[in-house]
């Protein structure tokens, strides 16, 4: 041969298969006729093509550095050998050779997801509940193996296991191998002569089993707890995923939640929050039938609390869900007006408003008592 293939590939004569594959991968990429079909540019993807296909066979290169033909001693001409398959142009575009083989009948299972609803204290605190799940289990009649009992799977005759069949095709790029899932086998290079009746063949049955989970103190409405190996278990009674527990938290009739701070309102007869009192606060540990103790909280209201004032009591709120320790409860105050008085009460809140001058026919008040409004208009001047 004339031509230096070694040129033409742009590497040296001292230069490893590995790097003749690089400098082919890179040419190939640049001068396919797919990518530039222009006709002198396939002329060239031709040499490059016939150099990569001497180069790369050591047998045939070891001819050529010789200076022989192994082009003509291989039997081919025309710059494409019958040795050349379309997986050396795969390779070039994408680096390596697709691994292929017959796809395994055992496979990992699908994660599962059910959603459980708990009440507010059972997430606060935590709860072990029962739960009734239907997912895939192995089959009891074969084990899994999908084959029914005393037969097993048989290597495929069509692709003689190797779960895939080649079509060969000759092109102007040469000769052109193609593969694809055998059909008979479906790609797994075996066949199941005689399925299990109770599976047909794929190793898992549904069925509706119990298990217990923990659900830990403090999870919110979207907190998912996995349990692992207790999901979906895979074809040919492969190895389950994993079941995720999402927790759906009831709304509470007394508290509102927000992060771990718990937010509740008490009400108060305008006298208690003007003379100050102290109330009786039942606690979220109530719902779950806590002692006396632990039930209810003391709540001291001061003297002259207006309505809106937020009293906060430190960690008696949830418990962290990662962490130490608990948020707080947050008691905002309702100061209530009475909407009906009977005569003596009316007689006593008149004489009350008398000594407090808060009789005024302008609505003012007494000084003291004018409040942000009233000291707003004396400062610009207003009758």
């Amino acid at each position: 041969m004339d031509e230096d293939l070694y040129a033409i590939l742009g590497v040296g004569r001292t230069a490893t298969t590995e790097d003749v594959k690089k400098a082919y991968r890179r040419l190939a990429r640049q001068l396919h006729p797919d990518v530039n079909p222009d006709p002198q540019t396939q002329e060239r993807f031709k040499d490059v093509t016939r150099a990569y296909e001497v180069l790369a066979d050591p047998q045939k290169r070891e001819i050529y550095d010789l200076g022989g033909d192994p082009l003509s001693a291989a039997g081919a001409g025309g710059g494409f050998g019958q040795g050349f398959s379309f997986t050396d142009i795969m390779d070039a575009f994408f680096g390596q050779t697709a691994t292929r083989g017959p796809r395994p009948r055992v496979r990992r299972g699908q994660d599962a997801l059910i959603r459980l609803n708990v009440e507010l204290a059972e997430a606060a605190f935590g709860v072990t509940r029962e739960l009734k799940v239907d997912t895939a289990v192995v089959c009891s009649g074969c084990q899994g193996t999908g084959a029914a009992p005393g037969s097993q799977p048989v290597s495929c005759e069509t692709c003689h296991g190797r779960g895939e069949i080649m079509q060969t095709q000759r092109s102007f790029l040469g000769e052109i191998r193609t593969t694809r899932p055998c059909p008979a086998c479906r790609g797994f290079g075996s066949l199941i002569p005689d399925p299990c009746k109770e599976c047909a063949g794929e190793g898992r049955v549904r069925s509706r089993r119990a298990l217990t989970v923990k659900i830990p103190a403090g999870v919110d409405t979207g907190t998912r707890v996995q349990l692992s190996g207790e999901g979906e278990v895979g074809a040919g009674g492969g190895p389950p995923g994993d079941l995720f527990v999402e927790i759906i938290v009831a709304a509470h009739p007394t508290f509102v939640r927000n992060g771990d701070d718990l937010h509740t309102t008490a009400t108060l007869p305008m006298t208690a929050a003007a003379l100050g009192t102290e109330l009786s606060l039942p606690t979220l540990e109530a719902d779950l039938g806590a002692a006396d103790g632990d039930a209810s909280i003391a709540l001291a209201i001061k003297p002259g609390t207006q309505s809106g004032e937020r009293i906060v009591v430190g960690g008696r709120g949830v418990p962290r869900l990662r962490g130490t320790g608990r948020g707080d409860l947050v008691v905002q105050v309702v100061v209530e007006t009475p909407t009906r008085l009977a005569g003596r009460q009316e007689d006593l809140l008149r004489e009350l408003a008398e000594l407090r001058g808060e009789t005024g026919s302008n609505g003012h008040g007494s000084p003291a008592s004018r409040g942000v409004f009233g000291r707003l208009r004396e400062a610009f001047g207003a009758s």
